[in-house]
């Protein structure tokens, strides 16, 4: 059974002024989806924003762990750190396939209603292919794809060649992508933004670096997606996850800032510059990135 998109996942009573919903989607784990996300929900945090986070992927549940261990570190430390507000939504397993579904539907109904108070909703979906992941694609206004720099990850989103040149044709996770677009467009959603973002940049390589990126060119101007500069390969995400810490809260949480820090903070303006986050609102970008990044 398919479930058409229901509008009434939409937040309640914020018909004039819904809340902007971010989708972090992509069907292959490790692509750093949710070190993304929760970088985003507190850049938007620092704003003064009100984020719910909803958690999708539950069952791993790396962002939920993320913001759980954000708070009990700050209570720990006696942190005024910014919090989202969090819902998880649990896979069925309804003896059927159209029980289990109607079941993730109505739980992320509810999830989206009780944040209908939030400006932005960051929604982090699994690393594969299933009724929820689809349903949380369906209500991105910004679906933000992670992608890391390689042939492997670039599989997802097109079949290349065997020379590593050439585009034969779109892929699964472009294909779903594209099925939900068109769900989006007929129960009268707003057209999805697509942003791939080129994760774990590697210094070396050069070449290989050079053909990833000219196919993923060619295949934005196919399948209509813009593509940002990701993040590095660097311990220190790797290092904050435990304390629930992002890299705009060092100076709060008594990190020391050295020269990689600093140039991963950097990546992470240059992200928010390029999905322009805030400007609908403000009109002013450049006070929105000194804001939420220093």
């Amino acid at each position: 059974m398919q479930i058409a998109p229901n509008p009434s996942v939409r937040p309640a009573g914020r018909a004039t002024s819904p809340a902007r919903v971010i989708v972090l989607g992509n069907e292959k784990g490790g692509s750093g989806k949710s070190t993304t996300a929760m970088h985003l929900v507190v850049a938007l945090l620092r704003t003064g924003r009100s984020v719910g986070v909803i958690d999708l992927d539950a069952r791993q549940g790396t962002l939920s762990r993320y913001v759980e261990n954000r708070l009990t570190y700050s209570e720990q430390k006696e942190l005024a750190l910014p919090h989202p507000e969090l819902r998880k939504v649990e896979r069925s397993d309804a003896p059927s396939r159209q029980e289990a579904e109607a079941v993730e539907t109505a739980s992320l109904n509810q999830a989206v209603s009780s944040l209908a108070h939030c400006a932005y909703l960051v929604i982090d979906t699994p690393g594969s292919d299933s009724h929820l992941s689809r349903l949380g694609h369906t209500l991105a206004d910004i679906l933000i794809s992670p992608l890391n720099d390689s042939f492997v990850d670039l599989d997802l989103l097109a079949r290349i060649d065997g020379e590593g040149t050439r585009i034969l044709g779109p892929s699964v996770y472009s294909q779903m992508v594209w099925e939900q677009r068109l769900r989006r467009a007929k129960a009268g959603g707003r057209p999805i933004d697509w942003i791939v973002m080129r994760n774990r940049l590697s210094h070396l390589d050069a070449r290989n670096k050079q053909r990833v990126g000219n196919l993923l060119a060619e295949l934005a101007k196919r399948i209509n997606f813009r593509l940002a500069p990701g993040f590095g390969e660097r311990v220190i995400f790797r290092e904050l996850f435990p304390k629930g810490l992002t890299l705009l809260d060092m100076k709060e949480g008594g990190e020391n800032m050295t020269m990689s820090h600093i140039a991963a903070r950097q990546e992470v303006r240059e992200l928010l510059r390029i999905i322009g986050l805030g400007n609908e609102e403000t009109g002013a970008e450049e006070g929105f990135m000194q804001a939420a990044v220093f």
